[in-house]
Order: structure tokens, then sequence, then C-alpha cells
């Protein structure tokens, strides 16, 4: 990532102490009063240059919408997935804890689900386990055979993805759980798997 300046730092490290105690991000007052500044303008501008840089990012038009994309300790952990029967959705909106993988090639916008349920346990994914998601951009470049973790109708659930025509097929790694299939249009690749993580001394 692009290094920041001394004045974009202080903002950016002070956005990530403010977000990670208030879950929600600050106003451009609040800003104001922390930085010392009297005009929203040096504000505005910090703001942008972070923004390009890829540290943050918000929805325009919406106040409070800053999220930090990525900082030093880790991985987002966006909730949980589904790897059984679809019945739990991921929770992309929750960022309240973060993994940390120091020294793995994580890349920006990288995210980790916690895994529920037993149906990947032949991908050496088992109920409990950190997967660690890379968001897709183009679902037509995913291929066969990839994990992937699928919004579809019920909710969100992590199989090998498989099109067949029109269908795409989510298949388990596990033959007591079934090949789900659903018309392409009803499936939302929303990542795809790069690393699983395991605490062998989680109690």
């Amino acid at each position: 990532m692009e290094t920041l300046t001394e004045a974009q730092q202080e903002l950016y490290d002070w956005l990530v102490d403010y977000i990670r105690q208030n879950q929600h991000s600050p106003s451009i007052r609040q800003m104001m009063r922390a930085m010392g500044l009297k005009s929203p303008a040096p504000i505005q501008s910090r703001l942008d240059h972070l923004r390009k840089k890829g540290y943050i990012d918000w929805v325009e038009g919406q106040a409070r919408t800053i999220r930090i994309l990525q900082d030093q300790e880790g991985v987002p952990v966006y909730g949980i997935i589904a790897a059984g029967y679809v019945n739990i959705a991921s929770q992309a909106e929750a960022e309240v804890e973060r993994l940390n993988l120091a020294g793995l090639p994580i890349k920006m916008g990288d995210y980790a689900l916690r895994v529920t349920g037993e149906s990947m346990i032949e991908a050496m994914i088992g109920d409990g386990d950190m997967v660690i998601m890379r968001p897709v951009k183009d679902p037509q470049s995913v291929r066969e055979g990839t994990i992937v973790a699928a919004r579809v109708p019920d909710g969100t659930t992590l199989k090998y993805f498989h099109r067949r025509g029109n269908i795409v097929q989510l298949v388990p790694a596990n033959p007591n759980y079934p090949i789900q299939e659903f018309p392409a249009d009803q499936v939302e690749i929303q990542g795809k798997l790069v690393g699983v993580w395991r605490d062998y001394f989680a109690e």
C-alpha cells in the first residue's frame, strides 16, 4: 500500500481507534476537533487521499459510512458461513473482530468467515475454522471446482463451485451432504477461498 504523509497517518490512526471503540464512523466535525482544525477542507483532502491509497472507503452521499479497508492487525472477520445446509447468512456488515495473519500473502480487501457445519470436512475445513476469502469482481472468472462463499435464496454457504449451463452446482466435500443446484441468476459468488486458519490451542 502507498505510504501516508504525517497528516494522513494521524487522521487514519485516529479513525481506526474511533471506529474500533464506537463501531461507527465519526462526523467531519468530530474529525476537525480531533485534528485541531477549523475548516472541513483539510479533513476532506486527507480523506480523499486515504481513499485513493486504499486505506478507507465510504458510501457516496451518506454520512458516517467510512470504513477501514484493512489495517496492520489482520483481516476483518465478517461473521459466520454455513458449511452444511444453507441456513445461515454471512454478516458482511459486521467488523467487530480481526484475525492476525501476519506473514501470509493477504491482499487488501480479503476477509475472514467462521465456519459452522461439516460439509467441507474432506477439504480439511471443519466446524469452527476460519476461512480467508477474497472478493470476486468477475463471477465468470471463477474456475470450476473453486471453493466459494455463495449467496443463494436461503443464505450463504461454503462449497465447491461448478457451472452446468444455466445451473450452478454447489458441491460439498462430505458424502453425507447433498449437492445443491440453483439457477445461475440466483447465485451470487461473494468470495473465493484463499486460506484456512485453525486455532489448535483454542479451549
